[in-house]
């Protein structure tokens, strides 16, 4: 794998782990998501980023098998561009469904297991 999608398979896995990390050890709840802004925004600079180098690796190599990887890009384009447009539902579904694939699907890419003989 080329070196440059490494280090964004690994931005996005720094992403993520920060996303987790402003939720604490506390259960993710949307009420409070929803009443916290620094941490809505804090989410939504870090699924730009998530983004952003998706779409770095999506142009060097297109043929990577991330789950949803269009779409990721979409999202930062959304939030970035359409920021107006943006809701918190969206962001938190995000959060909610599509990262936890994210962060095993580029944990495999950054951690290949070894087939046993």
């Amino acid at each position: 794998m080329d070196d440059d999608i490494k280090i964004w398979l690994y931005d996005i896995a720094q992403a993520i782990d920060r996303i987790e990390s402003f939720f604490g050890n506390q259960p993710k709840r949307y009420a409070d998501y929803i009443k916290d802004y620094k941490t809505k925004y804090a989410v939504e600079r870090n699924i730009e980023i998530i983004g952003e180098a998706m779409n770095r690796i999506l142009k060097q190599n297109a043929t990577i098998q991330i789950t949803n990887a269009r779409k990721i890009v979409d999202a930062r384009n959304q939030i970035s561009h359409g920021y107006d447009r943006i809701s918190d539902e969206t962001v938190w579904g995000i959060v909610i469904n599509h990262l936890p694939i994210l962060k095993c699907e580029v944990a495999n890419f950054l951690n290949p297991v070894e087939p046993r003989l």
